[in-house]
């Protein structure tokens, strides 16, 4: 398997490696976190060949008989019935694509009964990669964090990036949400950065890829397998194919990779704090999009 496939958001693939492998992560002194030069946040870096099939990926790769996915550490059980035509279906735990054609709904969702203290919250789904970190195979001087993944037998440095005010987003989006980590990349990539990234314990589960929907090539954020009421469900994602199911639940995010200087997160703040307070989010969605 190619390095390139365990991170990414938009690609292709053939993936062999198991979604629920966890590896060590190292921590990079303060004094090597220094601010990027003259980055853009909204321009790709160059190079990122290697790198962008570990986010995620495009392959379609016909699979034999259907597969639940599995659990992650999350405690997360098998996925739901999806809404989605002829051309979708789930991935199986190699990354294969269990075809709709095949594809029975079960009754469990993704995420287990919401605790005590969240009860009656919002559940805010949030995406990783160019939403809250920007990460690549080249080696970044001013890397936050340096997590090693093993890819076939070699270990592989992934340089993680922090987006600006990643902290105070974090943390008071915790104090308001039930939060919920959903990324499209492996978990043997994102578990490792979350752990680095959540000090506060935030995240309440951790979806991987095995849980998205694979959909005309793309990995998508399916809101109605999360076992939540819709109206009580937002996601914050930079990529508008992640919730192409539900568009009126999304709060778009512009692509983060290392300028410094951003201030999106932070931004965004004030929007939640409302939102926390309301009992259906689709109105004040609405009105942010149109104002």
């Amino acid at each position: 398997m190619e390095s390139a496939t365990i991170i990414t958001q938009v690609c292709r693939e053939d993936d062999t490696s198991t979604a629920t492998e966890r590896v060590s992560v190292q921590q990079l002194p303060q004094q090597q976190q220094q601010p990027s030069r003259g980055g853009s946040s909204k321009k790709k870096p160059r190079g990122r060949g290697i790198f962008r099939s570990l986010l995620c990926c495009l392959r379609h790769t016909e699979s034999p008989e259907r597969r639940d996915a599995p659990a992650n550490g999350a405690g997360v059980g098998p996925g739901t019935g999806n809404s989605l035509g002829s051309g979708a279906g789930l991935l199986d735990e190699n990354g294969s694509i269990a075809r709709a054609s095949s594809y029975e709904p079960t009754s469990k969702y993704l995420l287990t009964e919401a605790r005590p203290d969240d009860a009656g919250r919002i559940c805010v789904v949030i995406d990783l990669d160019e939403t809250l970190v920007h990460s690549s195979f080249k080696p970044i001087n001013n890397a936050d964090f340096i997590v090693p993944v093993e890819i076939d037998g070699t270990i592989h440095q992934v340089y993680v990036l922090k987006r600006p005010h990643v902290d105070e987003f974090l943390k008071r989006m915790g104090e308001l949400f039930e939060c919920v980590l959903f990324t499209a990349s492996l978990a043997k990539y994102a578990d490792p950065v979350a752990d680095l990234l959540d000090k506060w314990g935030v995240f309440r589960a951790r979806l991987f890829r095995e849980s998205c929907v694979f959909h005309h090539g793309n990995y998508v954020k399916d809101l109605s397998r999360l076992g939540r009421e819709l109206n009580k469900v937002i996601i914050i994602d930079n990529s508008p194919a992640s919730y192409i199911f539900h568009p009126d639940n999304a709060v778009p995010v512009v692509s983060w990779f290392d300028d410094m200087t951003d201030t999106e997160l932070l931004d965004l703040v004030p929007l939640f704090e409302g939102l926390s307070k309301v009992d259906d989010i689709y109105t004040v969605l609405r009105q942010h999009r149109t104002s």
